[in-house]
């Protein structure tokens, strides 16, 4: 692992990556020498030997499917669905148990935007999940930084998990929060420290010191915990025992089951922890009040969709990044990568240039729309795709393209045009996030994408409630001319991206994944594969990749690469010098090097069954039967 140290000056892909890059070493990747080569018996005649095989298996079931970044979350939402349980019981418990255990990635008081689909209902919602910014967060508070710190207590949105995981279950679950909080309770009373995690520890223990609180929760006496030592939370575990108390004594009381959830969910807004949390980042210096905590309200959403290659894919609102994976896909479509060769130098040339024009209006476009004008209708027109992919040509674009789709909105554009812009100013380590995918026997789905409150750079937990804090409001801007520019009571344009794919009206798959900017890119090189050209799940998720870094990235500075794309070096060599006659410029990576951690769950709509897959770029799980 890195030091402290050797951040400095990194690209965006090593600030977002880094602290996970060493976790995925695969054995069975590595070339054998001649000699173990000449003592390696012959495969069992049963085994299928061909070059599609994938380096791990593909689940299957028919009861339900638990795909997750870590195993403990995985074991969670088994729980639940063995208990009975449903999708969304059961994502909702592995998000509470990621919380707990994969704080490299996500605290308790961060993030967890989410899609869920209700097979009773046949209905699809979006659950934000997004915190805002404080009521004393203004541009005018980081004028003299130049940008917004992401780490300490000044860069933390209100806390969203607690309650887009108590709407998720009011919504579509059928337990209540103190059952699904149990197996993460037990997981802070102590669990067993797992190599990746340790290394992390190590890593940051520097840098966590500036922060006695986390200092004192995650090296407790100044000791560096080990790996395989029972690591503990008992402040967090407290926390959590408060909000599950709430909801059992109110539904003892009750026998209302939503009543109860929304008094566990308020025993964190509204309550002593709420109390000390403002107290704590009042004291510390920060922006956040008990009165911003005791107004936060999340929402539920209509999702935002387009059907693409026969099937319909479904993401959050103009507040994410996951309409520009909408408009990256229809723009793909429009250039016919469907007649490509799936990862060949057009198709793979086809894919970047969607990627930068999609991301480019992101940057331009996209914002709060509580707060923001977005030309929505046009950007996610398939006229508006058919239009920017004529931009499409034989080589490379180094420019930065942004559309006028405010033309097809049938008016003038209402703000001046914004041009994306990279900070003077040194980088500043980004973290990263996990994911966690489920689907059940009646094809529920559940997607969730949980991030922030992380370690990289130091953890801030606020006073001793064991919660890390958020630090989601680096990724506004500070130019007032950006839809995303930083206002009170305003989502950030976050980078947290959750998927659900729907056949014919019918569930068909749950997919997400960790990686800043690069998630929905990285979903898109999976979702072509397997839409557009009908390969199996677990082989669209392993073969190589592209990521650009051409656009101007969400964190901290902004930082941009014109034309910089990262390749996976198992991508043929007539494959990469083709793509570099074209005018890419290569950044070639390990044979699984892309940052990014991929897992999916759904429904094999000919047989009704299961299926499940996970990405052996990072230690990610699935489980299921």
């Amino acid at each position: 692992m890195k030091t402290d140290d050797s951040l400095a000056g990194m690209s965006r892909r090593a600030l977002g990556a880094w602290a996970v890059s060493g976790g995925t070493a695969l054995a069975a990747g590595l070339p054998l020498a001649p000699a173990a080569l000449a003592q390696t018996p012959p495969p069992e005649p049963t085994r299928l030997v061909s070059a599609g095989e994938t380096l791990r298996p593909e689940i299957v079931g028919d009861f339900g499917i638990v795909a997750a970044g870590r195993h403990y979350a995985v074991a969670a939402g088994t729980q639940m669905l063995m208990a009975g349980g449903n999708a969304t019981d059961a994502g909702v418990a592995a998000v509470f148990a990621a919380a707990v255990t994969e704080i490299s990635h996500f605290g308790f008081g961060g993030e967890a935007p989410t899609i869920i689909y209700d097979s009773g209902a046949r209905k699809i919602s979006v659950i934000n999940g997004q915190g805002t910014a404080p009521a004393l967060a203004t541009p005018d508070r980081f004028a003299s930084l130049g940008m917004i710190p992401g780490n300490g207590p000044m860069g933390g949105t209100i806390p969203a998990m607690v309650d887009a995981m108590a709407r998720a279950l009011q919504l579509n679950g059928t337990m209540t929060l103190d059952q699904v909080m149990q197996p993460a309770i037990k997981l802070a009373d102590g669990f067993v420290m797992y190599n990746f995690l340790g290394e992390v520890f190590a890593s940051q223990q520097k840098a966590t010191a500036k922060y006695k609180t986390a200092y004192d929760t995650y090296y407790p006496g100044g000791a560096l915990p080990r790996v395989g030592d029972i690591f503990r939370q008992p402040n967090l575990a407290r926390t959590m025992r408060t909000i599950a108390a709430a909801d059992k004594a109110a539904f003892t009381r009750t026998k209302d089951r939503n009543a109860a959830i929304q008094a566990g969910r308020d025993a964190f807004y509204k309550g002593d922890i709420a109390r000390t949390i403002g107290a704590a980042m009042e004291a510390d210096g920060g922006l956040m009040r008990y009165a911003d905590l005791a107004a936060y309200q999340g929402k539920v959403e209509a999702p935002l969709t387009t059907d693409v290659f026969g099937y319909t894919v479904c993401k959050g609102g103009f507040w994410s990044q996951g309409p520009a994976l909408l408009i990256a896909l229809n723009i793909a479509e429009a250039a016919g990568i469907a007649a490509m060769e799936p990862g060949g130098e057009a198709y793979l040339h086809t894919l970047a240039e969607a990627i930068k024009l999609a991301f480019d209006d992101r940057n331009a476009y996209f914002g709060d729309p509580d707060f923001a004008r977005v030309p929505g209708k046009a950007l996610l027109s398939k006229a508006y795709a058919a239009q920017r992919a004529k931009l499409i040509g034989a080589k490379a674009s180094l420019d930065h393209r942004y559309g006028d789709p405010w033309a097809m909105e049938g008016g003038e554009r209402p703000t001046p045009a914004f041009m994306p812009h990279m900070l003077k100013k040194p980088p500043v380590p980004t973290a990263d996030t996990t994911a966690i995918e489920v689907v059940d026997r009646h094809g529920n789905l559940f997607s969730c994408t949980p991030s922030s409150g992380w370690m990289l750079g130091g953890a801030y937990i606020a006073g001793d409630t064991g919660v890390p804090m958020s630090n989601r409001m680096t990724v506004f801007d500070l130019d007032p001319e950006s839809p995303n520019v930083l206002a009170p009571g305003k989502r950030p344009r976050t980078t947290l991206s959750p998927s659900l794919v729907m056949k014919d009206g019918a569930p068909y798959l749950a997919i997400g994944t960790p990686g800043g900017d690069n998630q929905d890119q990285q979903i898109m090189n999976v979702l072509l594969r397997v839409l557009a050209f009908g390969q199996p799940l677990q082989a669209a998720i392993e073969a190589p990749r592209i990521n650009s870094s051409h656009f101007h990235g969400s964190f901290a500075i902004k930082k941009d690469e014109p034309g910089v794309l990262e390749i996976e070096d198992r991508v043929p060599q007539a494959v990469r010098d083709g793509l570099a006659a074209r005018g890419h410029k290569l950044d070639v990576l390990g044979p699984f090097g892309v940052s990014t951690g991929i897992v999916a769950a759904g429904v094999v709509p000919e047989t009704g069954t299961l299926r499940g897959a996970a990405d052996v770029r990072r230690e990610r799980y699935v489980f299921g039967w």
